[in-house]
């Protein structure tokens, strides 16, 4: 059934989904028109489709007129596998408690990494990461780590593409990140240095199963404080071999 979509043949599932897609981090509330043009959809169809998520409570129309994310699909989310948010997390509070720092956890999802937890208090330097956020692997700490452990194939793929430049820090020339990957294999975690965002620096490490990089645990601190890096690798590396053997 394509009924009123611009892309002829698309299920009524596939359109919800492109709805539902059309929403992210930086796109937290969208107009009728917003939802329609990111989704791809008609204006008529988008319009049918948001009306009866919004019945469904999987939609909520704000204030203003435009729509978020609703309570239902919340309540969904619970409900999906979090063996590795589960087994993390106890760990992810014992290494904040320890270093008073910011402290994630996240995965490779595609050429991005996503966040699936944070624990940070309000002393934390304020980062651009969140649950459910995404951002480009080479310039975060987590992501290099995961980037590092990955099969040669990918990792040649991915520095084949136009990288992201996000400050004039963020390394993106592919012999040097190869060289850096090529350390961070060697010492077994990753420093970032203001190349995600201007003021801050990270440290990672990859939480390794069999060998395989599942996640990647990071430290976050301001870049003023750059020189206590080192530090933090000790209690960040013990970390992630607790979260890896929490999951073996």
């Amino acid at each position: 059934m394509s009924g009123g979509s611009r892309e002829p043949g698309r299920s009524v599932t596939s359109r919800v989904l492109a709805i539902l897609s059309a929403f992210d981090g930086d796109h937290r509330r969208l107009t009728l028109t917003e939802i329609a043009r990111r989704s791809g959809l008609a204006l008529s169809t988008a319009h049918r489709l948001v009306a009866e998520l919004e019945a469904g409570r999987a939609l909520r129309r704000t204030s203003d007129g435009s729509f978020c994310v609703g309570p239902r699909l919340w309540e969904l989310g619970q409900l999906a596998p979090g063996r590795l948010q589960r087994a993390a997390h106890p760990w992810l509070l014992e290494l904040f408690s320890a270093t008073g720092e910011n402290v994630h956890l996240a995965v490779r999802d595609g050429m991005e990494v996503l966040y699936l937890d944070k624990v940070y208090g309000r002393r934390a330097v304020p980062i651009v990461s969140r649950p459910g956020g995404r951002l480009p692997m080479h310039p975060t700490g987590v992501g290099r780590a995961l980037l590092a452990y990955e099969q040669d194939w990918f990792i040649a793929s991915y520095l084949s593409r136009t990288l992201e430049r996000p400050t004039p820090h963020t390394v993106t020339e592919p012999g040097r990140l190869s060289r850096e990957l090529a350390a961070i294999r060697a010492q077994g975690y990753a420093l970032t240095y203001e190349e995600m965002t201007v003021g801050s620096c990270s440290a990672a490490a990859p939480i390794l199963v069999e060998g395989h990089p599942v996640a990647a645990v990071g430290v976050v601190l301001s870049s003023h404080r750059s020189r206590e890096l080192p530090r933090l690798v000790s209690p960040l590396l013990s970390t992630a071999r607790n979260i890896a053997a929490a999951l073996a």
